[in-house]
């Protein structure tokens, strides 16, 4: 393994410390417990909170900022965050109209989130995002929350900065993840700090298929395919999944794992365009490059969001985060 860390045991604080010094003009680091929070808030408005294990950065903490998160709440690599993390973080961020958890559908994190919520005094709620249909709809544990979660906080944390209120927020949210499937592909492992060796062996002519994004095998293995083939593989479930009709508005978002190169992403969307180009759709938003990543996973995932008026115009609005920034 080689990797600039001193120590996994102190990786992440110290990250935290040289993420919060990076963007502070944005976002705050709060310690025992650690959470992130959004330097200027709105009074008065619904505040979105969301967290994780760490090791998908720029999520969640990359999204603090106006009009995304109010707070993040950063677990141990791969670690789902304790309650008394987003209990801290909602009581620091409560702006008097409720709070919005948004939640990645991982068994530890919803334990910990509803834990939370019932902890917190004063009213909120939770949005579960499952956009993953590498998984059956029937899965045991459900279907994971992986790249869609980017979609949900930067349109339903437009509509809070522009004063919904906490039931048309949660409302808006369960929308957005009903309109929104992805698919991750992966052509390496990843390898966790305290672990020290990737997660699991994989050859040079194979690849994952269906991956989630904590380093996890995907729903099969398959053979080293040209790039056109792996895509077209993985957009085909996620057409079925969503059923789009020709002349659907959608936004198109191309999602590296954190070992791909931009240039490699960039052919990715060209092919991702062209299939769904074919088929009538009207790809009226894009987003391409590492948001939310496995650690050094070599790969990718494919999400597409179903857009209507409403939501293309809350996609637009204003947002000023580490990660994401346009029109401020």
């Amino acid at each position: 393994m080689k990797k600039f860390i001193d120590n996994p045991a102190t990786l992440l604080d110290t990250s935290l410390q040289g993420f919060a010094k990076a963007h502070a003009d944005i976002v705050e680091l709060h310690t025992e417990p650690n959470f992130v929070s959004c330097k200027q808030r709105k009074v008065g408005k619904v505040a979105l909170i969301s967290g994780g294990g760490s090791g998908h950065e720029p999520l969640h903490a990359g999204f603090v900022g106006y009009g995304m998160l109010d707070a993040a709440c950063p677990g141990q690599i791969f670690t789902s965050p304790t309650p008394d993390q987003m209990l801290a973080a909602a009581q620091a961020v409560d702006g008097g109209a409720g709070v919005l958890f948004i939640v990645k559908n991982y068994a530890g994190d919803v334990m910990n989130f509803e834990m939370a919520a019932e902890m917190l005094d004063g009213p909120n709620a939770s949005v579960l995002v499952n956009d993953d249909v590498s998984l059956p709809k029937d899965h045991p544990i459900g279907r994971r929350g992986v790249a869609g979660t980017v979609m949900v906080e930067k349109i339903v944390g437009a509509a809070a900065e522009q004063g919904y209120d906490l039931a048309a927020c949660k409302a808006l949210g369960e929308r957005v993840v009903q309109a929104t499937a992805s698919m991750g592909i992966a052509l390496s492992s990843c390898t966790v700090p305290a672990l020290g060796h990737p997660t699991f062996e994989i050859a040079e002519d194979e690849i994952e298929i269906g991956v989630g994004i904590h380093g996890e095998r995907g729903r099969e293995t398959g053979k080293l395919l040209p790039a056109s083939e792996m895509i077209e593989q993985i957009a085909g479930h996620i057409q079925e999944e969503l059923h789009p009709e020709a002349g659907q508005a959608v936004l198109l978002h191309v999602n590296g794992f954190g070992g791909t190169p931009l240039v490699e992403l960039h052919l990715v969307y060209e092919l991702a365009w062209r299939y769904w180009q074919k088929r009538g759709l009207n790809i009226q938003r894009s987003l391409v490059g590492n948001y939310t990543t496995s650690l050094d996973m070599a790969g990718c995932s494919l999400t597409l969001t179903l857009l209507d008026e409403e939501m293309l115009g809350l996609w637009d609005a204003p947002v000023n985060t580490a990660a994401l920034r346009w029109g401020c």
